[in-house]
């Protein structure tokens, strides 16, 4: 932080860690913090593949039907469940996400 950028980018770049500062080594002080994002990139790759191959959605209730769908999946996963049993607790109404 002790660099003083000169153009745009730097100085953007600088603000945005300068506001995020506290933050950006928690996984250094917090094991139960992963280090690296793979967990959330691992989640919206069948939606980024799908999109691709596709081409994307003719219309938003399409889209926004797929993202909700890849939501409870993925959350059911997460929790160990089935897709089955993730479509079931959905439509029953019942929270997927377990109390830790």
């Amino acid at each position: 932080m002790a660099c003083r950028p000169v153009n745009k980018h730097g100085i953007r770049l600088r603000k945005r860690y300068g506001k995020d500062r506290d933050s950006l080594f928690t996984f250094m002080t917090e094991r139960d913090v992963p280090s690296t994002n793979t967990g959330s990139e691992r989640a919206i790759r069948p939606s980024t593949a799908f999109r691709k191959v596709t081409g994307g959605f003719r219309s938003d209730w399409g889209a926004d039907f797929y993202a909700a769908v890849r939501s409870v999946l993925n959350t059911g996963r997460r929790q160990g469940m089935s897709a089955f049993q993730s479509i079931q607790s959905a439509i029953a109404g019942e929270c997927l996400i377990q109390p830790g």
